[in-house]
């Protein structure tokens, strides 16, 4: 699954970020980011699923 949201975060960002913090303010900001402009959309999500990934494996808090 990891990959899979790696992937469509590259592809169609928004969906990638849904699919990893569901709904909400970062959604909206990657929407807007991707409305911008392809690039800058896809660069916020892979760091959103990064980010989301590396509080996973430390076992801390999720948003």
């Amino acid at each position: 699954m990891k990959l899979l949201r790696f992937i469509l975060g590259l592809v169609v960002p928004p969906l990638g970020v849904f699919l990893t913090v569901g709904v909400g303010p970062t959604l909206l900001i990657n929407v807007l980011l991707t409305l911008l402009g392809w690039l800058p959309g896809s660069i916020h999500a892979i760091w959103v699923i990064a980010k989301y990934e590396e509080k996973l494996d430390r076992g801390g808090e999720i948003y």
